[in-house]
């Protein structure tokens, strides 16, 4: 399951994230979403777990990390657009 992190601190690290996830069960990658010019973090991560993200999402979401209340939801599948060329 593909877990959205929303609301995080801009020093939150994927360590803590792993961290706070591992209880509910087991935690396959953690991302946190960076600015691809800065390299900052842009204050959300996707964690992907195993069945247990429920569990997770029910457990973690609205709770405190880093002295922000993080937003703990399951992610969206994000459609591509189709683009249709037309030759004149």
């Amino acid at each position: 399951m593909n877990i959205f992190v929303g609301n995080i601190s801009f020093q939150t690290t994927e360590q803590q994230l792993q961290t706070i996830f591992a209880p509910f069960g087991e935690v396959k990658s953690v991302k946190i979403v960076t600015d691809r010019f800065s390299n900052r973090s842009r204050g959300f991560a996707f964690v992907e777990m195993d069945e247990n993200g429920e569990k997770a999402i029910e457990g973690l979401n609205n709770t405190m990390l880093n002295f922000q209340s993080i937003v703990v939801n399951e992610a969206k599948v994000k459609r591509a657009e189709k683009t249709i060329a037309i030759k004149k």
